[in-house]
């Protein structure tokens, strides 16, 4: 198995375990860009507590679910969006207006999509969760 995108497949892996019921999942392998991720759906309780595994290799997350993930994914392309352009993205991936979250990494970092229309500044579209 060769593995294309570290992101998707853990966002799959994290929408498949919901599911199912399961109180917590181990993700494999992780990044700083997943890390980031995971931050921004623990800050909207998302998801619960997780923890980094050094394994020796590439290192794996825990992952405490709380059972408020309806859906969740990434967006691929990764398209570039201004700082007035969201709403677009918005009707797209989002199910209904202030329902969900889009999230964007941008050149101050990770966030959601209401952070950087605060701020106002754009960036690349990752993942959704609502």
């Amino acid at each position: 198995m060769t593995l294309l995108d570290p992101l998707a497949d853990a966002m799959s892996t994290i929408y498949n375990s919901e599911i199912v019921g399961k109180p917590e999942v181990v993700i494999a392998p992780a990044s700083k860009l997943l890390e980031k991720v995971l931050q921004v759906m623990q800050s909207k309780g998302y998801i619960g507590e997780f923890e980094r595994i050094d394994d020796g290799k590439s290192g794996r997350f825990r992952i405490q679910l709380m059972g408020r993930t309806n859906k969740c994914g990434v967006i691929k392309p990764r398209y570039p969006v201004r700082r007035d352009g969201f709403e677009t993205f918005e009707k797209r991936f989002l199910p209904a207006y202030n329902y969900g979250i889009l999230i964007v990494t941008t050149p101050q970092g990770v966030m959601t999509h209401q952070d950087a229309k605060t701020r106002g500044i754009g960036g690349r579209l990752l993942a959704f969760v609502y």
